[in-house]
């Protein structure tokens, strides 16, 4: 019998026009907070492509991932149950619209970041030196 075992997401800092893409969720749990774009990793799907796939499901935009930022497996940063998400720090290309389950699509400066859905303002504060360093090559 195999045990029961955490739930696996992706979540991506997406670096557009000098700005971080958040998603406003459409559904439960959090929903109308803003978010950052992501979500389940598909059987028989590496982590990478569910990072690409989810971005342009949610924000329109194709993806380059720069690095991986960070894994979050609090047993509690999801009500829904215990989820592991691996973050991935990206640069979007394209045209910027909302698609899938995301109400809305905005671009966000980081000192204008507001409370964000799961643990994501804490993501977003891990990975503020790689962000800043990216923008600075920009």
């Amino acid at each position: 019998m195999i045990p029961p075992s955490p739930k696996l997401t992706v979540d991506t800092l997406i670096l557009f026009e000098n700005r971080l893409v958040l998603v406003k969720r459409k559904n439960p749990p959090y929903k109308d907070y803003f978010a950052l774009p992501g979500g389940f990793v598909e059987i028989g799907e590496s982590t990478e492509k569910a990072a690409i796939r989810e971005a342009f499901e949610e924000t329109g935009l194709s993806i380059e991932l720069i690095k991986l930022s960070g894994v979050y497996s609090d047993p509690k940063r999801d009500p829904r149950g215990h989820t592991v998400t691996v973050c991935y720090l990206a640069e979007g290309k394209g045209e910027i619209k909302s698609g899938s389950d995301a109400a809305a699509v905005d671009l966000f400066e980081l000192d204008s970041i507001p409370e964000l859905a799961f643990d994501h303002n804490k993501i977003i504060n891990d990975a503020k030196s790689d962000i800043d360093a990216f923008l600075s090559q920009m």
